[in-house]
């Protein structure tokens, strides 16, 4: 499992502009970062659950299937918006 900590966008401010993000491996604390299309392979290929966590609240992290393909927060059945809270870089 994989904690999104940061995410770098390019030329907007919504999901389908985050680039990049910055993750903490929650087991082994190895960090990296990582494009979205990365991103959308490691969670629809490779299986990986990618979160995004203020300590309290832990919400996952899932694939928009739009043209291109894009990562956003899912919780309670509905798309929310806690990746575009996160600090940018």
């Amino acid at each position: 499992m994989i904690r999104i900590t940061a995410v770098h966008m390019s030329g907007g401010t919504w999901h389908e502009h985050i680039a990049e993000v910055k993750w903490v491996n929650s087991k082994t604390d190895v960090t990296g970062a990582a494009s979205r299309e990365t991103m959308v392979d490691w969670i629809e290929n490779q299986h990986v659950t990618a979160i995004v966590s203020d300590g309290r609240n832990t919400v996952a992290v899932g694939v928009v299937k739009a043209t291109p393909k894009y990562i956003r927060t899912h919780a309670g059945g509905k798309w929310t918006d806690n990746l575009l809270a996160l600090p940018r870089y």
